[in-house]
């Protein structure tokens, strides 16, 4: 069975959808940056081990990143989840866990990378909106897609009520991208991400919410 950290930011809503989803994974510990993270409290009450390591006090990225590394990889993972971890991480950091850390964006990547997304959908005036969980590279949000789910932007959007229809999405394909690599079905061909054994690879690959 394969071995994940999950690391947090906050209250780790898409860590829930992760934990809720019963896959055949085994989650070896739940790291936040910060100590008040209400994720950690969600994980602990499942009997998940925590653990803070908050990234104040050290002189450069590279630093705390060290420092994350080898405290993630004291628990041995196969897969690192970032589930709204607020860190820019640095490349060498990400080079360590290349194709084997994931991250999901709420954004039909590539567009709409960094901050915001939902508010520059609806500035741009596009039709349809979403989110991706792809593997990590060191450009921010870029990497190799595993699953996107799309979403339309009606004429009566705000941020609000567009991050809400997005957040169910992200809810829907992170824990389905998590069972994909535990049951060993993702192989990287490159910037394409192939899933093994499925008939029809676009109904599992995108999913299209229907009212």
């Amino acid at each position: 069975m394969k071995r994940i950290v999950i690391l947090i930011s906050g209250r780790g809503s898409n860590m829930q959808a992760i934990l809720e989803a019963k896959l055949p994974v085994q989650v070896a510990a739940v790291i936040a940056n910060k100590e008040d993270a209400g994720g950690l409290q969600t994980a602990a009450s499942l009997g998940i081990a925590t653990a803070v390591l908050s990234h104040k006090g050290y002189p450069s990225r590279e630093a705390f990143d060290a420092d994350l590394a080898r405290l993630i990889d004291s628990y041995q993972p196969d897969l690192v989840v970032l589930a709204g971890f607020m860190r820019i991480l640095s490349e060498g950091f990400v080079r360590h866990y290349e194709n084997r850390m994931i991250n999901i964006h709420p954004s039909l990547l590539p567009a709409f990378t960094g901050l915001s997304t939902h508010a520059r959908a609806i500035q741009e005036g596009v039709k349809v909106h979403g989110c991706s969980v792809h593997f990590v590279t060191p450009e921010l949000d870029h990497g190799p897609i595993i699953c996107q789910a799309v979403v339309p932007v009606l004429d009566d959007d705000t941020e609000d009520t567009l991050s809400k229809r997005v957040l169910v999405c992200e809810h829907q394909i992170y824990p389905q991208a998590v069972r994909w690599f535990a049951e060993g079905r993702l192989s990287v061909e490159g910037n394409r991400v192939r899933v093994a054994n499925h008939a029809d690879i676009q109904a599992h690959s995108l999913i299209v919410p229907r009212d």
